[in-house]
């Protein structure tokens, strides 16, 4: 994308940031990045599914970003802007990419966290066409970061 961010599409920006500062939603993303090692559905099920305590908390950080990348998608923000200043929902797209055909067939909904994938796919083409091996330094750095109990499980 060559033109500039409009006015606007920054502070839709800022208003996204200011969003993720809300409290709540600082918990469950802590709590996500900390605790959110899937593999599988029952993975899914058993750490921040439906009924669980932390069920809320997922739900909660998957949402927000799928909601954010549903206004890159549907142009009310601008991508290089985006994807220069928010590599967080990548991170959440990568915990969950493992089991989005799964959650998808079980939630019976073709679409659940699609404009996620959409944007975490198009954000791994940008970053390797500007920062060659970037991904893959990110991954091995989350390998690394993961609690000996999540590796086993």
């Amino acid at each position: 994308m060559d033109a500039k961010p409009t006015h606007e599409q920054a502070q839709l920006q800022l208003k996204l940031y200011d969003m993720r500062r809300e409290a709540r939603l600082r918990e469950a993303r802590e709590w996500f990045f900390k605790n959110y090692f899937v593999e599988n559905m029952d993975d899914w099920l058993r750490i921040g599914g439906p009924g669980t305590p932390t069920g809320a908390f997922s739900m909660m950080v998957l949402t927000y970003w799928d909601q954010a990348c549903a206004m890159l998608n549907y142009g009310l923000l601008h991508e290089d802007l985006f994807f220069e200043t928010s590599g967080e929902f990548f991170g959440v797209f990568d915990r969950v990419r493992p089991v989005l055909p799964q959650a998808r067939q079980r939630f019976a909904n073709p679409h659940f966290l699609e404009n996620l994938e959409k944007t975490g796919q198009r954000y791994e083409s940008w970053t390797e066409s500007r920062s060659p091996g970037q991904i893959a330094a990110m991954r091995q750095m989350m390998k690394q970061m993961r609690p000996p109990a999540a590796s086993a499980a």
